[in-house]
Order: structure tokens, then sequence, then C-alpha cells
């Protein structure tokens, strides 16, 4: 399944700069070496993919974003209009890096298998994404109001969560040894709740009336004022992270 949200760049650069800013322990872990051919698998607006490419190596980019692409080729990043269910590469890549994108992609198991197609023998698959319990406050939050307003239809969740055991039995189970996995707790500071639905609930609210659109917006906020908001510190969302480092095992193809 591809992902449902469709991506404005410039939206999403003013009010979600934190997706980009907060992984670079996540480029750490991959440890770019001068040299290797690596590809961001959702590179969004190249940001990480400028960082990958200071330790001189040589970078492709994928996106469903076509914005987000145009974005990335303006900063000099190779980048093309893909998904991850739909990878065009074969026995190329020495890594494939991700962020903030396979909690997008509801096959998980289709998603790694691209992933060990494009990678060579021994190659490393390093990436961070949604885990286990993330924005669950958000997620209920929505339900409820689905619940309340049938005319908006059945809530749908686009997202994948797993623990970080079903993500390495996933892992595993394509062929890949996994070095490294963990779950973070990151609650994370963000500037506005509506500004948030805006970006990465918009698939969500696809059904609900345009004329609704601000009171569905509304009463999530107000449910979730109480949970998430502090005068002191603002809007400061349940995010946890899953990442982990694999590797595809020298005689997988």
């Amino acid at each position: 399944m591809k992902e449902s949200n469709q991506w404005d760049a410039e939206h999403y650069n003013k009010n979600a700069d934190f997706v980009s800013r907060l992984a670079y322990a996540v480029v750490d872990l991959l440890a770019p070496k001068n040299g290797e051919k690596i590809l961001d698998l959702g590179c969004g607006d190249g940001t990480l993919a400028l960082e990958i490419q200071k330790h001189g190596a040589q970078l492709i980019g994928v996106d469903l974003s076509a914005d987000m692409v145009e974005k990335s080729r303006n900063k000099g990043v190779e980048a093309y209009v893909m998904g991850a269910t739909e990878l065009v590469f074969q026995d190329e890549f020495d890594a494939v890096f991700s962020n903030a994108v396979l909690h997008w992609v509801q096959d998980a198991r289709l998603a790694i298998e691209n992933v060990k197609q494009v990678l060579k023998g021994n190659g490393r698959f390093v990436g961070e994404f949604g885990g286990y319990g993330n924005i669950q406050a958000l997620r209920e939050a929505m339900q409820t109001v689905f619940d309340r307003h049938p005319e908006y239809g059945r809530f749908q969740n686009p997202w994948f969560f797993p623990t970080k055991e079903e993500y390495k039995e996933c892992l595993q189970q394509s062929g890949f040894s996994v070095k490294s996995i963990e779950i973070i707790k990151r609650p994370t500071p963000i500037g506005d709740i509506q500004e948030w639905l805006d970006i990465f609930a918009n698939g969500i609210m696809k059904n609900v009336p345009t004329s609704q659109k601000t009171g569905f917006k509304n009463e999530v906020e107000k449910i979730l004022r109480p949970k998430l908001f502090t005068p002191k510190d603002g809007w400061v969302v349940d995010y946890v992270r899953l990442r982990f480092e694999a590797q595809k095992a020298n005689h997988e193809k």
C-alpha cells in the first residue's frame, strides 16, 4: 500500500522540520563511508540526503511526493518519484537509509523485500520510523471524533507502528541479520496541533466535508489539549520511534 498522504513541501518544511532535525542520530547509525552508494528511501526535501553526501557517499533519493523530489533535486540530490514497494533497482546499493517513512507502508514485508532486492550482498538497511504506541493519544482522539460523526465514514488508520519484536521478525524472515533494534520514546514539541493534523492526517480527513474540517480539528484539539498541551511547554506529541540496523546476508540476491 502506498502512502495515503499528499505532501506539500513548503507546508511540511514550515511546520514539520522536526522530522529531519531529530533524525541525525540515524545518520550516525548509518555511518556512511566515502565511495558508498546509498539509497535514501523517502528522501523528502533532501535535508538528510545532503548530510549523508557530506561523508562522500554517492546518494540516490526516492520519494512518492513529486513536490518533495523537486525540492531534493533543487538542492543537488539525484532523486526520483518512487515508493517503498515499487523500487526498480537491483543489487545496486551498499546501504538503504530511511527516516519517518516506513510507518506509512502497511505491507511491511513487501517493503523489506524491495529493500533486499536493491542491496548488494552484506548491504545495510538502517532506518527509523514510528514504533508501537506512536501518537496514541492523537489516534484515539481522531477515532473518538469519527465515532461521534458517522457522516465522516469509518476511521481508517493509515499507519503501521510495530513492536520491535514484530519488525525484527519481518526483517529476519526476509533474510536480514538484525544488528540492533530499539523502541525510543521521544515526546516531541510541535508548533500547533491543527497544523499537525493538516499535514499528517489529511488522508484521514479526505472524507470529512470541507465545511466540517475545521470542526473536526477543533474537536480533536479539545480532546487532546488536557493530554498534550501545557502553558509551559506548548504542544508535545507522544512520539515513539523504532530505530534499527540490519544487514542482508551475502548469499541473498
